[in-house]
């Protein structure tokens, strides 16, 4: 594919038919095109509505506990220059967090959550649905359905059920019913599929929460500008404190819902590379991975055109990562067009690599992160020690890692 010609600014989002280039887009049963469309209206509405706004920066403020600290990650950093000076490299970046496992329900997932149920009860609709991978997205879902008094349905595969149990409690703990979903792999695509199917036949009184940036537009549009708020904080602070913008930052990437929040205020600014980490899962020579980008081509699937992991007949495969979150055999379209223009580098991390990154940050900072996010630290372990001592990196830590003490327990062999 021949690389698009490179634009003015890469912060201009999709089209008026939500494509970002060839991606993106409304593929959708005809029963869901005028709800799509009531979206769209309510949502263009509501973006530049100051009242909106300010309801949301008070929620966000006073309830989801923004803006969210960046923290410079001492004990890592100085743990990645020892290594570069033992390699005879004498250098090593500074390590900072963009610290969204601080926010209220552990990740950065509740910013979205709150923005997308205030539109929902601009919209009149008296119940709320939602899919989760890790649980993270569903914890949000059913923490601002309570908040708000809605009836909440949490769609999630069977597989992330019983590897994410801790939230699978805490969603029923906040009123919300969580339906496993026992087809394909029993993983966030076939979560999200039975969320369709459920907004397909309720569609006068639901409202459909996604949880990523991906789904049929506006919501790749709109969650985007949800989570921004992580990086145009993270811009500021950095710029507070080192008086300069980041040499690198990094996010890790599923449905890409965390990194596009925290690498669209940077788009523009061309001396930042930016880089997303896909799940590599055990190796891209064969189907156990994550990495639509990386190993994948484009195709439709839940509602967007984008990059899809999928065989030789266009049937979607399932995949495989050691993380709930980025067990997805997709991305966010704008992801895929940042990809084909060259602005933003894409690259895999094993499940083992996002398990040594998970155990190091635990041992050397005394922060537990998710393993999606360690999928992002690991991927700095491994360019930290050839930088200089004088650049910076900040990686989005999107949530922290209690829910995957099992997993990871499992993985070393031992009994919690």
């Amino acid at each position: 594919m021949d690389k698009p010609a490179t634009p003015n600014s890469f912060r201009t989002g999709p089209d008026e038919q939500g494509m970002f280039g060839i991606f993106g887009g409304r593929f959708v049963a005809e029963t869901l095109m005028p709800l799509i469309l009531d979206l769209e209206r309510h949502w263009n509405e509501v973006k530049n509505d100051p009242d909106f706004r300010a309801e949301l920066t008070d929620l966000s403020t006073h309830y989801a506990g923004r803006p969210s600290k960046l923290y410079f990650a001492e004990g890592l950093t100085r743990h990645l220059r020892e290594v570069s000076s033992a390699k005879g490299r004498g250098g090593g970046a500074k390590v900072y967090f963009k610290r969204e496992d601080l926010n209220h329900t552990g990740s950065h997932k509740i910013n979205n959550c709150l923005g997308q149920i205030l539109l929902a009860k601009r919209m009149g609709k008296k119940r709320i649905i939602a899919e989760t991978g890790a649980g993270q997205h569903g914890v949000a879902s059913a923490t601002v359905a309570a908040r708000f008094g809605y009836p909440c349905v949490v769609y999630m595969g069977a597989t992330d059920v019983a590897r994410q149990s801790p939230n699978v409690f805490r969603m029923k703990l906040l009123g919300a019913e969580v339906r496993p979903v026992t087809a394909g792999h029993g993983t966030l695509k076939d979560a999200m599929n039975e969320a369709l199917r459920d907004w397909v036949t309720n569609v006068e009184d639901t409202y459909y929460l996604i949880g990523t940036a991906a789904g049929p537009h506006p919501y790749p549009e709109l969650v985007r500008d949800f989570q921004s708020v992580i990086g145009t904080e993270a811009r500021a602070q950095i710029l507070e404190r080192e008086g300069r913008l980041p040499d690198t930052i990094i996010a890790c990437v599923g449905g890409g819902s965390n990194a596009i929040g925290l690498f669209h205020p940077f788009l523009d600014d061309r001396q930042v590379r930016i880089i997303g980490i896909e799940a590599g899962g055990r190796g891209l020579d064969g189907i156990e991975h994550c990495a639509s980008m990386n190993a994948g081509a484009p195709g439709v699937l839940h509602g967007n055109r984008t990059y899809l992991l999928q065989n030789a007949d266009g049937q979607i495969m399932d995949g495989h990562s050691i993380s709930a979150g980025l067990d997805y055999p997709g991305v966010g379209p704008e992801h895929s067009w940042l990809r084909d223009s060259g602005r933003v580098e894409y690259v895999p991390i094993l499940d083992d690599e996002a398990l040594e990154a998970f155990k190091l940050t635990t041992r050397v900072e005394g922060i537990i992160p998710a393993l999606e996010s360690a999928h992002a630290i690991a991927h700095a372990v491994k360019i930290v020690p050839d930088m200089d001592k004088d650049q910076i990196v900040i990686v989005n830590l999107s949530g922290r890692g209690d829910k995957d003490v099992h997993t990871v327990a499992d993985m070393l062999g031992m009994e919690i």
